[in-house]
């Protein structure tokens, strides 16, 4: 399980080939050799279920959730498969070799260690998890049964993001010089339709955790946080016991630094900034990804500012409908990487231990609010149980 250190490749997305005026197909033709994926957690986890006629080596077969409702219409959309209210019915079964776990943040840990004792691999949903505890209890499961975790990041696997992180590796930005991440969102909706959101989630582990996981992506490991928290009129409004706005700065080991902010309860102006961006700022060029549009930009060494914006071409691919925002291409390809991995025995990104390393960091964050200090990354990871 050990990764080599500052290790930031980007992974293979299987059957996209992302060849200029080549458009991925679906349903995509299933290889010989496929990993079957059970789904935990039908709200956001359907999703998985639906998608996965994008990826060449995963196929879903069966889903549970506690939720009769959600029960009822994924039957109906997903006739075929198999599902259930019970999670050890679900992982008893031989046709699941992978599962898919989509429920609250405070119960990934439990789950991720349930389906490692019953011998299968994982995909979590991020926060991969969201207390020291699961931390600590997800690493001694993943160590004493062998089994492999991918953490469901999407962003890394929406294709502005893609392309940013290839143009990165092929050195045409030069050397990074500042990381640069926001996830700005208005979650009155969020609030509404998950009740749980408001009373048992930390917005540093349920929101932050994406420009986050951006900067640790990029710069490696982390070794000091300073951070600031507030509370939006929204999170007053529903009675969020913590904060919903965020600004926050890290210092690689390295030296290199970053910056990420995040605000839950602000009135979006889309326009002008979409709910996800990158900007890495290079010795040689800077570039933007951009969700939920499908916008790349970056400057040429001649000062000429390009914009990629391939939403037309694939929009099939990364949308159920014209409807942005829905997931399902970023799903079917980090599912399509997982099984890949898996049967060619290659370790995935993000692994295990990168969940564990990016929830220390978001774990500095709230210390550091908390304290008022800059807190140190690596006493974190030591008592998370990473071995360095």
């Amino acid at each position: 399980m050990r990764a080599p250190r500052g290790a930031a490749t980007v992974p293979p997305v299987g059957h996209i080939q992302h060849i200029p005026g080549i458009v991925p197909t679906f349903p995509v033709p299933k290889a010989a050799q496929l990993k079957r994926v059970g789904v935990l957690g039908l709200h956001e986890g359907r999703t998985m279920l639906t998608c996965l006629d994008r990826a060449a080596h995963a196929i879903a077969t069966a889903g549970c959730d506690l939720d009769p409702d959600k029960l009822a219409n994924c039957r109906a959309q997903c006739p075929g498969l198999f599902f259930t209210n019970d999670y050890a019915a679900l992982l008893a079964r031989d046709d699941v070799d992978v599962v898919a776990i989509y429920t609250p943040d405070p119960q990934h840990g439990e789950h991720i260690e349930a389906a490692f004792r019953a011998g299968k691999d994982v995909i979590c949903t991020k926060p991969l998890v969201a207390s020291m505890a699961d931390a600590q209890r997800v690493l001694a499961a993943a160590r004493a049964t062998g089994r492999q975790l991918l953490v469901g990041q999407s962003t890394r696997f929406f294709e502005p993001f893609l392309r940013q992180r290839r143009a990165h590796d092929r050195g045409e930005l030069g050397a990074l010089e500042l990381v640069d991440a926001h996830y700005v969102h208005r979650m009155d909706w969020y609030y509404e339709k998950s009740a749980w959101v408001a009373r048992e989630a930390d917005w540093v582990f349920l929101g932050l955790s994406h420009p986050i996981d951006l900067l640790c992506w990029y710069l490696g490991p982390i070794r000091c946080v300073q951070a600031m928290g507030a509370r939006s009129a929204l999170a007053q409004h529903h009675g969020l016991p913590g904060n919903d706005v965020f600004t926050v700065q890290v210092t690689a080991m390295d030296g290199r630094i970053g910056r990420a902010m995040g605000n839950y309860g602000c009135h979006e102006l889309p326009s002008a900034r979409n709910a996800i961006e990158l900007v890495l700022w290079g010795s040689a060029s800077t570039s933007q990804a951009q969700y939920h549009d499908m916008r790349h930009r970056y400057a040429r060494p001649d000062g000429t500012e390009v914009t990629e914006d391939p939403l037309y071409a694939l929009r099939h691919h990364y949308f159920h409908s014209e409807v942005h925002g829905m997931h399902y291409g970023e799903f079917a390809n980090y599912a399509e990487h997982f099984a890949v991995s898996l049967l060619e025995g290659t370790r995935p990104a993000p692994d295990l231990r990168d969940g564990i390393a990016t929830f220390c960091v978001m774990e500095a964050v709230r210390r550091a609010i908390a304290s008022g200090r800059t807190i140190e990354v690596a006493p974190l990871r030591a008592e998370a149980g990473l071995e360095d």
